[in-house]
């Protein structure tokens, strides 16, 4: 029997064999890829996942419960130490809600809005310092503090003080080693020379001497100014005689350095970058107002300004009373600048002296603009415990 006859079969596309060939190709990645993941020692799955970006790392936690785990334990929060540490976030309070905090993102511009169960809701609480992903906040009404991690919400109410005249005071914050689990030790320090220091590991506050004789009371500090830290020791801003006071938190030794300020400066405030003191703050001459930035020179103990904003965006200011507040002094500045006509947020990267415009922070349920009030910068930890 003679059979039909059946025409050749069409030639393919070379579009259409491509696409064959692709997906075969991924079949076979996807295959060999679950292969490596499986047999990948435990310890350098723990350092490729701690090399993520903090915001892909939280979202990583929801894969399964080994991956979310993996942020309590110990070998993973080594291997966190160990990396350089990124862009630094910021912890903001808007005038609107002084009961909540949002918290910006520079890598991604992108404004958060956490919710911190633990803090009190009807009160003031302020960011005020930070170190190891740990922001401290003051309870500005009953004077307590607290200490949390705003990503993973671990939290501390810390014990209470042992002097119970409270004035206004400045606040600084130190690790004890690389991380938190080595215990972190917390500063506030009077304009009368009061001090106290708090150590997580012991969970008291101590008093550890008064003011040496050698620096002059009363400090007259500048409130405006968040606490520097480098290494073991804080550094913070007075004014009559103008300069810096240190206290090294492993040796309990107080300096005091007289140190000129630029003139025509206002709303200046320290901050920090590789080590080296700088200072921010807002020149104003006639009706011309612009940022500026200075480094200490160590040798003669003098500001030597070593950059400023663009001009174009200094017009905006001409004629305007405008305010400056310092947000984050840790390598890279949030500057909230703000007059009656207007409210801008600047960061500013010390290392590369880059300027850039901060996107507004709106809140997920209405469209109206947020005015940031205060805040402090801190390093995204996943893995820092309060």
């Amino acid at each position: 029997m003679v059979e039909p006859y059946k025409s050749p079969p069409a030639k393919k596309s070379r579009k259409e064999r491509n696409r064959v060939k692709l997906l075969d190709n991924a079949y076979k990645a996807e295959v060999m890829e679950q292969k490596i993941w499986k047999e990948l020692p435990e310890d350098l799955f723990e350092a490729v996942i701690a090399r993520l970006p903090t915001a892909t790392l939280f979202r990583f936690r929801s894969v399964c419960q080994k991956w979310n785990s993996l942020l309590v334990s110990h070998s993973f929060s080594q291997h966190c130490a160990e990396i350089p540490q990124c862009y630094p976030w910021f912890y903001t309070i808007t005038h609107e809600d002084v009961s909540s905090g949002t918290v910006y993102d520079p890598s991604l511009k992108k404004w958060y809005h956490p919710s911190i169960a633990s803090l009190p809701t009807k009160a003031i609480i302020l960011p005020v310092a930070s170190a190891g992903g740990l922001v401290c906040f003051l309870d500005i009404g009953h004077r307590n503090f607290h200490v949390c991690n705003p990503l993973t919400k671990s939290f501390r109410e810390l014990p209470t003080r042992s002097v119970r005249v409270w004035s206004r005071v400045a606040v600084g914050m130190t690790l004890n080693g690389n991380s938190t689990t080595e215990g972190y030790k917390i500063l506030w320090l009077g304009c009368d020379g009061e001090y106290e220091v708090f150590d997580s590991m012991k969970d008291t506050w101590s008093r550890l001497g008064s003011m040496p004789s050698n620096i002059k009371l009363p400090l007259s500090l500048n409130f405006r100014s968040q606490a520097v830290s480098i290494d073991s020791t804080l550094y913070f801003m007075r004014a009559e005689p103008d300069g810096i006071v240190s206290y090294d938190m492993v040796n309990g030794v107080w300096k005091q350095f007289a140190i000129p300020a630029p003139p025509h400066l206002t709303d200046h405030s320290l901050a920090e970058c590789g080590g080296q003191i700088m200072l921010v703050g807002l020149l104003t001459k006639n009706a011309a107002t612009c940022v500026c930035i200075w480094e200490l020179q160590k040798m003669t103990l003098l500001w030597k300004e070593v950059d400023r904003m663009p001009n174009i965006w200094c017009l905006e200011f001409y004629g305007k009373h405008v305010r400056m507040t310092c947000l984050g002094n840790k390598g890279l500045l949030m500057l909230s600048l703000r007059s009656k006509q207007m409210n801008r947020l600047v960061t500013y990267d010390v290392s590369s002296r880059e300027w850039q415009k901060v996107p507004s922070c709106i809140l997920p349920s209405g469209k109206k603009r947020q005015w940031v009030a205060c805040g402090t910068a801190f390093h995204p930890s996943p893995t820092a415990i309060a």
